[in-house]
């Protein structure tokens, strides 16, 4: 299979393994039969595909996780209970023992409190940046104890695009991952793996499953980055969990070599943290990637043409849409998004807080609901939403205001939804 259509209905899925059931089953089930000693040994030391307890891998979610590495071009993939799941464990497994973390400023508002506020209490810290595409000043930052660069791919709600590939060969000229939050193009927009990042993650709660109606979160390992380079002594100590069979413990670089990390998130963060994504939630989440080919380019074809429109809509300063072609990125969108940025966009409006409020309420066809990527077209103020928990500076400094409008398209007719948005937008002046 070479075709994303076709792999996001077909791929890490055998019929002749699951008694010939068209649909991926369900497995509800807490443990399975080990058989034997020896291979109870090896499943538990990770030497051997296979399934003991769903706290560390289940059937249903294994196909999951084999059709987004599928659709990534990855090595091997761990599906979790949630994005955040996805993003805290993959920075945490990236900068354990004091490592340190270049990041964008302008990142989903529980990762910029992540990386602002709990992590540093594990001992991660974070340097942040105002322009992750600064390449100058990303390079200033990087000192002994930087392990990875981390950015969204498509930021959200201002859909500033990342320059994955010149990121990348940054990152790798000085030992350090680069690493990628994906969830807003969804791999049928953008595979960040073809120029370069070394690990994916996504909220598979948005564009992924498509329908508001499973959480859930998944992190890809692209098998390229060589963990032991001497920055990662995570990597190259010796682990008593995937110990030989003698008793004799292993490193995880020696052990799985490119699969490391990802061999290290599965047995060490998702064993022990037990963020573990649900076998009835994969099984939705893979009912909604079956059409995310058809979703997705919709919802950009809407998207664009509304950002378009709100561009002359009175009462509308500006309009965050990167895919306009009208903005400094425009070259960015060509190279790494030809086909749309994605189905989010935002809009900031003069007045005050209560126009903004008239607004949200005076919708008929969008939700306010805090959510992305679903089937229906949604709205929210970032400011009191999903930056909340981000301090005022910050959040103004990433362009997320008190009078910011975020929308999320759905599948809906989008002449209804320009119709909705101009007599909401009139109402409330």
């Amino acid at each position: 299979m070479t075709d994303l259509t076709t792999k996001a209905i077909h791929a890490g899925y055998d019929r002749a393994d699951n008694a010939r059931a068209a649909s991926v089953p369900i497995y509800a089930s807490a443990a399975f039969d080990l058989e034997n000693a020896a291979r109870g040994r090896a499943l538990a030391a990770g030497e051997l595909d296979g399934f003991e307890y769903s706290r560390v891998a289940n059937p249903t979610v294994d196909v999951l996780e084999r059709r987004l590495a599928a659709l990534e071009g990855g090595v091997g993939a761990v599906a979790v209970s949630s994005g955040m799941a996805a993003v805290s464990y993959a920075l945490m497994c990236a900068g354990e023992r004091g490592g340190r973390i270049i990041a964008s400023r302008n990142l989903y508002g529980a990762s910029v409190d992540a990386l602002d506020d709990f992590l540093p209490g594990f001992g991660i810290d974070a340097d942040v940046v105002d322009d992750i595409n600064d390449l100058a000043h990303v390079e200033s930052l990087i000192g002994p104890d930087t392990r990875a660069i981390y950015t969204e791919t498509v930021a959200n709600p201002g859909t500033e695009i990342a320059d994955i590939e010149a990121l990348a060969d940054l990152a790798h000229r000085h030992g350090i991952a680069l690493i990628v939050d994906n969830t807003v193009p969804t791999p049928y927009l953008l595979r960040p793996i073809e120029f370069g990042a070394d690990i994916v993650v996504h909220s598979t709660t948005k564009g992924i499953t498509g329908h508001g109606n499973a959480i859930g979160g998944a992190i890809i390992d692209a098998g390229r980055f060589d963990w032991a380079n001497g920055r990662f002594p995570q990597f190259t100590r010796p682990q008593q969990v995937i110990a030989d069979a003698d008793g004799t413990p292993r490193s995880f670089a020696g052990a799985f070599g490119r699969e490391a990390f990802i061999r290290r998130v599965r047995i060490k963060y998702l064993r022990t943290f037990g963020a573990v994504q649900s076998p009835f939630n994969a099984y939705l989440t893979l009912v909604g990637l079956e059409t995310l080919p058809e979703r997705v380019s919709r919802q950009v074809a809407t998207a664009t043409k509304i950002a378009r429109h709100l561009t002359h809509v009175p009462h509308v300063l500006k309009v965050n849409y990167s895919g306009l072609g009208n903005t400094p990125q425009y070259e960015l969108a060509a190279k790494y998004l030809p086909n749309g940025v994605g189905q989010i966009l935002s809009f900031l409006v003069d007045g005050d807080v209560s126009n903004v409020r008239r607004i949200l309420d005076g919708t008929t066809l969008f939700s306010y609901v805090p959510n992305i990527g679903d089937a229906r077209s949604l709205i929210v103020d970032p400011a009191n939403i999903t930056h909340r928990e981000v301090p005022d500076a910050v959040r103004r400094a990433a362009g997320v205001t008190g009078n910011l409008i975020r929308l999320s398209i759905g599948l809906e007719d989008a002449d209804d939804l320009i119709a909705d948005l101009d007599q909401a937008i009139a109402a409330a002046y």
